[in-house]
């Protein structure tokens, strides 16, 4: 070899080893910032997943509630209780501004001494501890003590029942149980995780079977025309539409021309199967077609009509990647926002819904909804949202490659 093809040759890997440098460093720089974004919302997130409550001796004295003489304890309301708890701050903190520290409880404390007195009135007279709700600022403060939202003498209480061991943490199971609040310490995710259920199973039982008859046509059964090539660019346009105009024919045909209910899972699912038909057709078609002739040839050979062959044969080797394809459309859907906005599923609900007519909301738009809120206890809650949505995901694509490695089919 010649000294100029030599030098040929080394520069030609000297160019192979800079540009696998670069792949690395592309990679590395890659995996930095995913590994920075997911840093950052779990720090936030994961704090939201317990609560903080503050153990106080309360009085429970009768003349405290100013009640008339018609009255019973078991029908005044939660906030005629919070007598008790200003009686109660200021039997523990006599120098402090009480409406100041009465914001270091939470808005359902009255609620919570309420219970305890229907449940057991022999309690009236008595001084009892109470385990009570602390407001998202004091979480917020024993959680970030460099936290600038609390007040000198609100921080100094809490300071005080630090050191006494009054300050109780635990594990907030209220979060996957209780709906949307108004108070960040009372909000739960379970109304929009209930919502979110029954909006992808409307989702998938609209998409998913007509989904696979259509590409189950298209690949077995339609004539190779302009038609079909026509309709086969356009299934592939529509799969990188943008979702929110989707939204907008959600709104023209569902609500504006059918009059389905507005904020309701119903139409929530049947304007995401929009999205989806095109994603779940592209998936099929391309499952059918990784099933070689030679099967198709051999049934038909065998006796079998067209409709069996592809009842039979092809519809059931082709079935893992049809299955992939699906879970992986439903977990794109499961994360859109704007769709959903564009029909009215933005409004604030404070019941979990109970059917696929109810007013409800998803996980993806209580998100935006906390994000927007301008409560400071709203933010941790919207970190821990988007840790359980991105746990949801996470599990329904590595189900999907399970799927797709358990019963792929080598050929």
């Amino acid at each position: 070899m010649s000294s100029a093809a030599k030098q040929h040759h080394q520069r030609r890997l000297r160019a192979e080893k800079r540009f696998a440098c670069y792949g690395k460093c592309a990679l590395g720089f890659a995996l930095l910032c995913l590994v920075l974004l997911l840093g950052s919302i779990a720090s936030r997130g994961i704090p939201g997943f317990m609560q903080t409550e503050i153990r106080l001796p309360v009085p429970l004295d009768v003349a405290l509630l100013e009640m008339d003489e018609d009255e019973a304890l078991d029908e005044m309301s939660p906030t005629r209780y919070n007598a008790f708890l200003r009686a109660a701050l200021l039997a523990k903190f006599p120098d402090g501004d009480q409406r100041d520290l009465s914001k270091l409880l939470g808005s359902s404390a009255g609620l919570t001494l309420k219970n305890a007195v229907d449940g057991d009135t022999g309690l009236i007279g008595t001084t009892q501890s109470f385990v009570l709700p602390a407001s998202s600022l004091a979480g917020l403060f024993l959680k970030h003590p460099d936290s600038l939202e609390l007040s000198g003498s609100q921080r100094s209480a809490l300071k005080i029942l630090q050191a006494e061991g009054a300050i109780v943490r635990s594990f907030d199971s209220g979060f996957f149980s209780r709906a949307d609040s108004r108070s960040p310490e009372n909000a739960g995710f379970a109304g929009a995780m209930a919502g979110s259920f029954f909006t992808m199973l409307i989702c998938l039982l609209a998409a998913f079977p007509i989904g696979v008859m259509s590409a189950v046509y298209l690949e077995e059964f339609a004539p190779k025309s302009r038609w079909s090539q026509l309709i086969e660019v356009n299934v592939n346009n529509l799969a990188a539409v943008p979702s929110i105009v989707y939204g907008l024919l959600g709104l023209a045909v569902y609500i504006n021309f059918m009059h389905l209910p507005r904020s309701a899972p119903l139409v929530g699912g049947l304007t995401l199967a929009l999205m989806v038909f095109p994603v779940i057709i592209i998936a099929t078609r391309t499952a059918l077609e990784s099933v070689p002739p030679s099967i198709r040839q051999a049934a038909l050979a065998l006796g079998a009509s067209p409709l069996q062959v592809v009842w039979h044969h092809t519809l059931p080797l082709a079935l893992p990647g049809i299955m992939t394809g699906t879970i992986l459309g439903m977990a794109r859907a499961i994360g859109e926002t704007a769709p959903l906005l564009m029909i009215g599923m933005v409004a604030f609900v404070a019941d979990i819904p109970g059917g696929f007519t109810s007013a409800a909301t998803v996980m993806p738009v209580q998100i935006y909804l906390w994000a927007s809120s301008p409560e400071a206890g709203f933010v941790e809650k919207t970190a821990t949202a988007i840790l359980v949505l991105l746990l949801l995901l996470l599990l329904m694509n590595a189900l999907a490659i399970y799927l797709r490695k358990k019963f792929e089919v080598r050929w």
